[in-house]
C-alpha cells in the first residue's frame, strides 16, 4: 500500500518491492484536491462522539447487569445477543426510515446515533464479564471504608473495569472508522462523507487510479494505529487501581 502511494501515477499497480521514484504527488492530490481532509475531518468527529457516547452508555447498563439484581435481567442479556445476531444489511432500510422521519439524513450526529446503537449491545457484553469479574468484596471495603455508592464507582469499581472500557472504545471506533454501507446510504452530500465512502470515488467504471486509492488508505491507516499507541497502555494501568490493600 504504502509503495504503490508513493510511486509515480505512471507506475502505479507495479509488483515492485520498491519505488523506482519516490514522489508525494498522490498524497498531495488525495489531501488537497480530493477534498480528502474533509472526509477525515467528517469521520474522525464521528467516531469520537461514537466512542465517547457507547463507552459512557455502555459502562453504566454493564455496570447494572452485572451488579444489581431486578427483574427481566436474563431478558436483557439475552436481547442483547439477538441483536448482535441481526445482519447489519437487514436493518439498513428500517435504519434509514427511522432517521429519515427524525430528520437526520446527510446529519454527522445521525450518522454518529446510529454507530452508537450498533456499538452499544457487543460493547455492554463485554463490559459486563468485566464488572462482574470485580470481587464484591472490593465494593463492600469500600463502603465500611464510608464510601457512597457514587463514589465507590468513581473510585473503586472505574479503574478496575477500564481495560474493558479500552477495549470497548476500540472496537467502537474501528466500528464507527471502517463503515461504509451506512454511512453511503444516509449520506448523498459530499461534503458529509466519510474517509470509507470518499475512498469510492477513485475507482472509476473502467480504470482505478490505484496511486490515489492507497495513499487514500494510507490517510485512513494512520488515525487507527495512533488510537492504538494512544490506548494501549490503558489495557493493563487500570488492572490494580482500587483493590484492596493487603
Amino acid at each position: 500500500m504504502v509503495v504503490t502511494a508513493l510511486s509515480a501515477r505512471s507506475v502505479s499497480g507495479t509488483e515492485a518491492l520498491l519505488p523506482a521514484s519516490v514522489t508525494l504527488e498522490n498524497f498531495r492530490f488525495v489531501l488537497a484536491e480530493a477534498g480528502f481532509l474533509r472526509y477525515l475531518g467528517n469521520s474522525l468527529a464521528v467516531a469520537a462522539l461514537t466512542v465517547v457516547a457507547s463507552s459512557v452508555l455502555a459502562l453504566l447498563a454493564a455496570v447494572a447487569v452485572a451488579r444489581f439484581r431486578f427483574r427481566l435481567r436474563t431478558t436483557v442479556l439475552v436481547l442483547v445477543l439477538i441483536v448482535q445476531m441481526v445482519p447489519l444489511e437487514a436493518l439498513v432500510i428500517p435504519l434509514f426510515l427511522q432517521v429519515r422521519d427524525l430528520h437526520m439524513l446527510n446529519s454527522l450526529i445521525g450518522l454518529a446515533v446510529v454507530y452508537i446503537a450498533l456499538a452499544l449491545p457487543f460493547a455492554v457484553w463485554m463490559l459486563r464479564g468485566f464488572a462482574a469479574a470485580v470481587p464484591a468484596e472490593v465494593e463492600e471495603a469500600a463502603y465500611i471504608d464510608g464510601c457512597s455508592w457514587g463514589r465507590m464507582f468513581w473510585s473503586v469499581l472505574f479503574p478496575l473495569v477500564a481495560p474493558g472500557l479500552v477495549a470497548t472504545g476500540v472496537f467502537s471506533f474501528i466500528t464507527a472508522w471502517n463503515e461504509f454501507i451506512l454511512a453511503l446510504t444516509f449520506m448523498n452530500q459530499s461534503e458529509n462523507y466519510t474517509v470509507a465512502v470518499g475512498l469510492r470515488q477513485f475507482f472509476g467504471q473502467y480504470t482505478t487510479d490505484w496511486g490515489s486509492v492507497m495513499a487514500a488508505s494510507t490517510v485512513i491507516t494512520l488515525p487507527v494505529m495512533a488510537f492504538f499507541l494512544l490506548v494501549q497502555r490503558g489495557l493493563v494501568s487500570g488492572l490494580v487501581q482500587g483493590a484492596v490493600k493487603q
